[in-house]
């Protein structure tokens, strides 16, 4: 994301591509900090393992990866469509 976004103001894209481009980035890093802020309270309350802790935190990840991979998917069809 740090590289992602700078990069975008060089691409010849239109301004309502340029917006998604950077929206995706930004969903990306409010996910991450989510699922940083989930784990946090997780770890806080307790520390024993716990299948309900493991599914928040699984959760959470998985929905970092659903972010990281729409930026892929949307770079992708912006770039090469």
């Amino acid at each position: 994301n740090v590289v992602l976004i700078p990069l975008s103001f060089f691409l010849h894209v239109s301004k309502g591509e340029h917006a998604l481009l950077v929206a995706v980035c930004l969903l990306a890093l409010i996910v991450e900090l989510l699922n940083s802020a989930v784990e946090a309270a997780i770890d806080r309350i307790s520390l024993d393992l716990h299948p309900l802790s493991k599914n928040a935190k699984d959760m959470g990840s998985a929905a970092q990866f659903i972010a990281l991979s729409m930026i892929g998917l949307v770079w992708a069809i912006i770039l090469l469509g």
